[in-house]
């Protein structure tokens, strides 16, 4: 079985934490594109303008394999790869720093703050988790192992090493992460607990909300209640799937929403979403796995709480 053909190194430093873009040539049996411009120009056009581009190409934005910018003139090659940054929109910071709870040669465990994504999408780019451990940590090649909800705060794992992210990955694909987490929700006493809850999850793309449907679960999660202060409680969620917002989605099917949950029971105004006072009271507690390259045990506690839930 033929392997897959390595991705070549790029030229370009990242800048602001993010690595800069690659575009490999496309073959070109019918003779679009003359010169690499008119492809440039076709592809990037609609999105940024025509002006743009011919602007960053006489900036010498996109370069090639040897660094050097490319010259809109310049004769197509089908395969060649060319590299380049986006222009990033201004970001509003989100005012929280972000936890070290662990850091070696091969592994940086952090304790992400509420509001901050995990990875760059959407408007979201530059203040993100790896985008700003990269900068501050002074690790380029620092990658997610998997990912936390942007109003999730708690443990994210990183893998420093670029060879040995994939085994880390593998760890929570084939579910041999056992994770707990913790949340702020109403205290309902009729609500019989501990429980595991388990039904069909459907998120669709550009929907904010996921929902449940009839059919086979695709989602289960363990409920328990740890204590009580007059109207809310404080819930153990221990989910033995991921899917998107499970936890959130299981918690409100029971009657008992987190609080400040934006999403559920009703999708609140953007604005409500990044009211900084007003944290979704979902917390990722704990990760515990056996290490794919030490074979050590591992286990790593947050050290942040829940502002709902404060020490007494």
């Amino acid at each position: 079985m033929r392997g897959r053909r390595k991705t070549p190194a790029g030229p370009l430093p990242q800048r602001d934490g993010i690595d800069a873009v690659r575009v490999r040539l496309p073959e070109d049996p019918e003779g679009r594109w003359g010169c690499v411009g008119e492809y440039l120009l076709g592809r990037f056009g609609g999105a940024i303008g025509a002006g743009r581009v011919a602007a960053m190409l006489d900036a010498g934005r996109f370069v090639g394999a040897d660094g050097t910018g490319v010259r809109s003139d310049e004769p197509y090659t089908a395969g060649r790869s060319l590299w380049f940054h986006r222009d990033f929109a201004a970001e509003e910071p989100v005012p929280f720093p972000i936890g070290i709870v662990y850091r070696d040669g091969h592994l940086v465990v952090a304790d992400k703050p509420h509001f901050l994504a995990t990875t760059p999408r959407g408007r979201h780019i530059t203040e993100t988790a790896v985008a700003r451990l990269r900068r501050e940590l002074g690790v380029p090649t620092l990658q997610p192992a998997h990912r936390l909800d942007r109003l999730t705060a708690g443990l994210v794992l990183f893998v420093v090493r670029p060879e040995e992210r994939g085994a880390y990955q593998t760890l929570f694909r084939d579910r041999l992460v056992s994770k707990e987490y913790e949340a702020v929700a109403p205290y309902d006493p009729e609500l019989v607990l501990p429980r595991t809850v388990r039904s069909r999850i459907v998120k669709e793309r550009g929907v904010l909300a996921a929902r449940e449907e009839p059919g086979e679960a695709n989602s289960e999660s363990r409920v328990e209640l740890v204590e009580r202060r007059g109207s809310l409680g404080r819930y153990r969620l221990v989910p033995a799937t991921g899917r998107t917002h499970q936890l959130r989605v299981h918690m409100n099917a029971l009657g008992v929403p987190i609080v400040h949950d934006p999403l559920y029971p009703v999708v609140e105004p953007e604005e409500a979403v990044e009211d900084w006072n007003r944290p979704l009271q979902l917390l990722a507690r704990r990760l515990e796995f056996t290490d794919p390259v030490s074979g050590e045990p591992r286990r790593f506690e947050s050290g942040l709480r829940l502002s709902a839930w404060p020490e007494r």
